[in-house]
């Protein structure tokens, strides 16, 4: 049978494919059989999985280390734990003619097997078994022929695979795709230009050889140095790269720019960038394990009119085809052909649970690429938080012709009491819990997360469909279905635009951050929905709190909100609760900022850097000025002032609140 193998992989690399052998057994016999392959093989046969195997290994969190290098023959072990994209990034890496061997436990009791990687992509403290991903990826398998499936007890056995034809690996020269994108280029008049294509079509060789073709100059950028260096070894001389802060920062002109992996730099740092060049070229993968989606082409390059798009469709590093390729496409769900269908007609509303992927999986494939296509970052991570983490709800808008709108929602709060204010004086941070934390941690509520809540984390309509309501009715068939809950809540990149849609969704404004997220270069924004009494009292409560804060976190922010202004400067119960929490706790300065403004106005005493840092001095002026070592430093002579001024409004009532707010510290 090795010699029968030997001679499959001669025919691989002659026809310039790779192929997934899928070893399933107990941990000592599934490493046996492996071991016993790459003696007879020879190649690299680089090692990924969680436990340490021989040289050359490497653990999944840190196979990006060797994106960009190729291999011959590889082996994921996916026995404890599966990290899905890892194990596609690693097929990414093999040459033509390669396996590559996956180790997992016997079929028959995998779904029942807790998954390590579980730990990444949910807010459980231990491991439990997916068997959600399990069965689709199993069945995946088993219909795909190109597959070779070694199950212990049973011989290996190679099919009779029909012959491809002879391929012949690029020689540095032109692709025909690549020639005619060039031409198109080398004559292209002012404004931006965006191919995409999947991994390995030669994008970044592409955009080499046009800068080595230019009669101008080009300025590169891109998310990371080290993803260029193929488009360097193209461009020759004439490369220039500048990282895209660096480049904002400077004063730097060119006739072109060219931006790799565009989708994975902010979308207001891209579209700076690109408003500053007469001409722009934009590169950028399409799906794929780095999650950038196409969610890239429906939004950003959406505010371009005269925009031109390219694609990329055959590879350059394996042939057309490529068994490997597929089925790791098919069984990540890269594949994305939701746009292609017009979900036109009538719409039925309903909600769908996780087993809906072993009773009707269709349904949630669909959900998946739909909201794959709508969201920027969209990973395998989410794959499988969708299929099999816990707390997670969903609903859907279709037609007898197909899906119109999918919504993701998840579970969170019902912390206890003294979890809650724990987290609300800065001792505590629970793995989850995005929005309940936050309520605690930076709004006025110290409860707060003892209530539950439901938090939208997706939202997304087909674009033939949108402007028909959709989206809201979706948010009510939610409110209708979330049985047991307080509210809804959203955390999202403010927008003008996005609030407006959340505002008609019902929704209330009760928090907004102080820092752009780097992710969408906006400040994030939560709101609430109330579904109980309760929900309605913390929305209130919340929303009243943002308000008296307003005119203090406009000095912070350079974004309009729409919110009343407030004159009230009078130190309230739930001011001293914070202002307690921050000068004898580990509440964050600016979840404070209103309430230290007003303490400011009703002291008399110099508190130097607790009135410089509120008139935006910055820490590194403030340490100078004070001789401190840096902005710890800084901040604890800042909780230092406060509890100053709190003595000298009311000593008392200071001593009370810090003896109440330190006890948290020893739950």
């Amino acid at each position: 049978m090795m010699e029968a193998l030997c001679a499959l992989t001669a025919r691989m690399k002659h026809e310039g494919i790779r192929r997934l052998l899928v070893i399933s057994g107990e941990d000592d016999w599934s490493l046996q059989q492996a071991t016993a392959l790459q003696q007879q093989l020879p190649g690299d046969w680089l090692k990924v999985g969680s436990q340490a195997l021989p040289e050359p290994w490497c653990p999944p969190n840190a196979l990006a280390k060797l994106l960009g290098r190729e291999f011959q023959h590889a082996m994921f072990d996916a026995r404890r734990g599966f990290d899905v994209a890892a194990f596609a990034a690693l097929a990414g890496t093999l040459q033509a003619g390669s396996w590559l061997v996956l180790l997992t436990p016997p079929h028959d009791v995998w779904p029942q097997r807790p998954d390590e990687d579980a730990l990444r992509w949910s807010e459980s403290a231990q491991p439990f078994p997916a068997p959600h991903f399990v069965h689709h990826f199993c069945r995946t398998l088993a219909d795909d022929p190109q597959t070779i499936i070694w199950r212990q007890a049973q011989p290996l056995t190679l099919p009779a695979f029909p012959a491809r034809e002879a391929w012949h690996p690029a020689n540095g020269e032109p692709e025909a795709e690549q020639a005619a994108i060039l031409t198109q280029l080398a004559d292209c008049p002012p404004g931006v230009v965006v191919v995409t294509a999947e991994r390995g079509r030669g994008k970044s060789a592409l955009a080499g050889m046009h800068i080595r073709q230019l009669n101008g100059t080009a300025i590169v950028t891109a998310p990371a140095r080290g993803a260029t260096d193929v488009m360097a070894a193209f461009a020759g001389e004439q490369f220039r790269f500048m990282a895209p802060d660096a480049l904002l920062a400077s004063q730097a002109r060119a006739d072109w720019l060219i931006v790799d992996e565009a989708a994975a730099i902010p979308s207001p740092v891209l579209q700076k960038l690109v408003a500053r060049f007469p001409r722009a070229l934009l590169t950028t993968t399409v799906q794929g394990y780095e999650g950038t989606g196409r969610g890239f082409l429906l939004k950003f390059c959406a505010r371009f009119p005269h925009l031109r798009q390219l694609t990329l469709s055959r590879p350059i590093r394996w042939a057309q085809g490529c068994p490997l390729e597929a089925i790791v496409s098919e069984a990540l769900l890269f594949a994305d052909n939701s746009l292609t269908r017009l979900p036109a007609g009538e719409l039925d509303y309903a909600s769908v649970e996780q087993d809906a992927w072993q009773t009707n999986p269709a349904l949630p494939v669909a959900m998946y690429q739909l909201l794959s296509s709508a969201h920027y970052r969209t990973s395998p991570l989410d794959l499988r938080r969708m299929m099999d983490a816990p707390g997670q709800h969903f609903a859907c808008a279709h037609s007898d012709a197909g899906l119109a709108g999918a919504l993701w929602l998840v579970d969170e709060g019902g912390l206890s009491d003294t979890l809650s204010r724990a987290v609300w004086a800065g001792y505590r941070r629970p793995r989850g819990n995005l929005v309940a934390q936050s309520l605690a941690a930076h709004g006025g509520s110290p409860l707060a997360a003892t209530l539950i809540g439901r938090r939208v984390t997706r939202i997304a309509v087909h674009p033939s469909r949108q402007r028909d309501g959709i989206g809201q009715a979706l948010i009510a068939h939610a409110r209708t279905a979330a049985e047991g809950c307080d509210y809804l809540s959203v955390s999202f990149g403010y927008t003008a635009e996005l609030w407006r849609f959340w505002q008609r969704c019902g929704f209330t404004l009760v928090r907004i951050g102080a820092h752009r997220e780097a992710s969408s270069g906006c400040y994030t924004a939560m709101a609430l929905s109330p579904l109980t009494a309760a929900g309605e009292q913390l929305t209130a409560h919340e929303h009243q709190r943002l308000c008296r804060d307003g005119q203090w976190l406009a000095a912070w922010i350079d974004e309009k909100l729409p919110l009343p202004v407030s004159s009230d400067t009078m130190l309230s119960d739930d001011d001293w609760d914070e202002l307690a929490s921050f000068a004898f706790a580990h509440r964050s300065f600016i979840a404070a900022v209103g309430s230290l403004n007003r303490l400011l106005l009703n002291v008399e005493l110099s508190l130097p850097l607790l009135r410089g840092r509120l008139q935006r001095q910055s820490e590194a002026q403030l340490c100078h000025d004070a001789g401190l070592s840096g902005r710890k430093a800084l901040l604890v002579r800042l909780r230092q002032e406060t509890a100053q001024a709190l003595m000298a409004l009311d000593a008392s009532r200071a001593s009370q609140r810090r003896t109440l707010v330190q006890q948290l510290q020893f739950f």
